[in-house]
């Protein structure tokens, strides 16, 4: 349990392919500290079910009751969570979630299934700009699963396969379409599946490098988000960001980056709460902040 001064949290991210929720224990949404995290792939099921299972049960392997959370927070599908204090952008808690993990980064690439995109902040964690991908699927979670699924590879082996191999063979084109066309012509060519991988990385580095660079960083970057686990996709981002000629980029992951938006939901939700319960004291009511929280968006 925390400290008399702290309070406990929970952040629930809900994207487009995985539900992912954190209980975090923090003193007004600072030096907080993750005190319990679960992740669990939606796979074709209904997601507010999901969302709430994974909830509860993450709060039962914690043995922290609802009346333990001073505030639940909800990023990504806000409509999945419709029991949660309030809503934050998932940009806005990416950001303040890669800020928490690694302090010396001032930017997040963020490379979930559907759609990747390039967040600038400050030290607090306050976004400054941002970039995000365009509708195609060549740059997400999704097109790498797809091509991985074609080539019969788990999707845990992909990142290895990709960075041990020795050569890659390059992908035409960035259209996912034409991309998966490629690989194809590419297996009956025999051409071996980690040169293939390594060149499906290679190109979705290049789409992301020019995203960051877009908005012009000059520190180091925490990648984020389902993607941030590939160590090929890694690998070629610094590949990348060493061949543009640009300014030298630092490429960051942690091991909690696939809970970035979660952990930022809840130390976001913390600050929060704080400010609500200052607002009610200032009104004579000190339990009516977050009650009135709970219809906030």
């Amino acid at each position: 349990m925390p400290a008399p001064s702290e309070q406990l949290t929970a952040g629930i991210d809900a994207g487009s392919s995985a539900v992912k929720v954190v209980i975090a224990s923090s003193s007004g949404g600072r030096d907080g500290k993750v005190i319990f995290k679960a992740c669990e792939r939606i796979r074709r099921r209904n997601v507010h079910d999901l969302v709430r299972r994974v909830y509860d049960d993450t709060r039962a392997q914690a043995g922290i009751s609802e009346r333990d959370l001073a505030y639940v927070a909800s990023t990504g599908d806000g409509e999945a969570a419709p029991f949660a204090t309030g809503h934050f952008y998932s940009m806005t808690t990416h950001a303040r979630g890669a800020v928490y993990l690694e302090p010396t980064a001032r930017a997040a690439l963020d490379v979930g299934a559907l759609h990747a995109r390039a967040i600038k902040f400050d030290e607090r964690g306050k976004v400054l700009s941002h970039r995000m991908t365009s509708q195609c699927a060549s740059g997400s979670g999704q097109f790498v699963e797809n091509i991985a699924r074609y080539l019969g590879v788990p999707l845990e082996d992909v990142g290895g396969l990709s960075k041990g191999a020795p050569d890659s063979e390059q992908v035409s084109s960035i259209c996912a379409v034409l991309a998966e066309t490629d690989v194809i012509n590419m297996v009956s060519r025999g051409i071996p599946t980690s040169h293939i991988l390594k060149g499906i990385h290679g190109s979705i580095a290049g789409r992301l490098v020019r995203l960051i660079r877009a908005i012009k960083v000059q520190a180091a970057m925490v990648v984020t988000g389902g993607l941030a686990l590939d160590d090929g996709l890694v690998a070629a981002l610094r590949d990348g960001f060493k061949a543009d000629r640009g300014e030298p980029l630092e490429v960051l992951t942690h091991a909690d980056s696939l809970y970035a938006g979660a952990i930022g939901a809840a130390l976001l939700g913390a600050f929060r709460s704080v400010q609500l319960q200052r607002k009610s004291i200032n009104r004579g009511d000190p339990a009516g902040g977050l009650r009135r929280a709970a219809h906030w968006r």
